[in-house]
């Protein structure tokens, strides 16, 4: 059986094992602990929880405007960029004749937030190098285990069904409980999101239902007075938060927030914190923050790129170099974001470190310039150690005398 089930895999013919297929289409909650909060799908934390909006945003936006490069390794152990190969032009120009690279990374990333997994379509030219990938919506994907071991996936598209094999395939999995389906952090923590929404509703229910004060009439009226002059007041069309009339007097109380109020204010601003976490990002990269100075910001930064784009980053490299390099090609190639620009520091320490880099002979002139966007110069790629400025050595100076 398995020797005809590999005859079959090599000439495109397989077989689905029927004791085990994986539907993306399924509700991940199924089998799984009930949470705390309400439910809490993808389309409702996006819609209603700003800062779940902001963090998927900014983590593929982020991620999408950084460079992603191709690295040819060395024989002595260094790397070079590839620039003429059509996988690098997908990597970092177009990623198909439709869609720009940057589109591109940030539609995977915004579904592995989303959806858990992130699929495209992997074109390929007459000697198999990729020209192009073309980004597939992950609810219309269906993921199926083979008896070979090996997987395929269904597409239903506008056009009907289509199977795509292995091969055919850039799948980038989440965090995965089966190695086969990976899981989006709106799923993993849909308690703490489902609580969230319930505090939000909340809050917009007490909204809705708290009045602007009180009016204390200045004369006493009869009942019919009482009520015409109630109704003009309450059932004005669009009006909310109205003021109550209350009898007798001639001043305005204005409401105040009451206890429970303040708690439900102080329950949101710790729910949206707990959001931020959920996708790895700062509060303060948000905008949740009491207190904002320059230390704090660039540590916040520091820590947007180290806990949130860093093994993001790693995560999309990795699977796309097992999908679109051949074991060949991943002994030969690497692909790496360039997360280095996120983390670029005030002019005077850049320069700073660019001088002691180019003292101790670890980067040259022209490295250093390429660096700020400046042409190369001539004679500017010796690597020979400077002399750091300062006093003259001690010896230099007896000498001397």
């Amino acid at each position: 059986m398995k020797r005809l089930d590999h005859f079959l895999a090599s000439l495109g013919l397989e077989r689905r094992s029927e004791q085990r297929s994986y539907d993306a289409l399924a509700p991940d909650a199924w089998g799984k602990p009930i949470p705390v909060g309400g439910y809490a799908s993808a389309s409702a934390v996006l819609s209603n929880l700003a800062v779940a909006t902001r963090c998927v945003s900014l983590r593929s936006e982020l991620l999408a405007s950084v460079p992603l490069k191709l690295y040819r390794r060395l024989a002595n152990g260094d790397r070079e960029r590839v620039t003429d190969s059509p996988l690098a032009e997908v990597l970092s120009d177009l990623a198909n004749p439709l869609m720009t690279a940057f589109g591109a990374r940030e539609f995977f990333v915004r579904s592995l937030d989303t959806a858990g997994n992130s699929y495209a379509r992997i074109e390929r030219d007459g000697a198999g190098q990729v020209t192009a990938l073309w980004p597939l919506e992950p609810s219309r994907v269906t993921v199926e285990r083979l008896e070979s071991g090996r997987v395929r996936y269904r597409y239903s598209g506008n056009q009907g069904a289509v199977v795509l094999l292995q091969e055919e395939v850039l799948h980038i999995r989440g965090s995965s409980e089966d190695g086969m389906l990976g899981r989006s952090p709106i799923a993993i923590a849909r308690g703490a999101l489902g609580l969230g929404l319930e505090l939000t509703s909340a809050a917009n229910d007490a909204a809705a239902r708290n009045i602007g004060g009180y009016i204390i009439q200045p004369t006493d009226l009869n009942a019919r007075g009482k009520q015409a002059r109630r109704e003009a007041i309450e059932d004005a069309p669009g009006n909310r938060n109205t003021p109550k009339i209350l009898d007798p007097g001639v001043k305005f109380v204005p409401n105040q927030f009451s206890s429970v109020d303040q708690e439900l204010l102080e329950n949101r601003k710790l729910s949206n914190e707990d959001v931020a976490r959920v996708f790895g990002v700062p509060p303060a990269s948000v905008g949740i923050s009491t207190s904002v100075s320059y230390g704090s910001a660039q540590q916040a930064a520091q820590d947007l790129v180290t806990n949130a784009l860093a093994p993001l980053a790693q995560r999309i490299e990795q699977d796309m170099a097992r999908c679109l390099l051949t074991t060949e090609g991943r002994r030969l190639y690497v692909i790496e974001h360039d997360l280095d620009g996120l983390l670029r520091a005030q002019p005077t320490e850049r320069w700073t470190a660019y001088r002691t880099a180019r003292e101790i002979g670890a980067m040259s002139s022209n490295e250093i310039r390429r660096f700020e966007n400046m042409p190369a110069v001539e004679g500017g790629d010796d690597h020979t150690p400077l002399r750091a400025a300062g006093p003259p050595p001690a010896d230099t100076i007896a000498s001397a005398t």
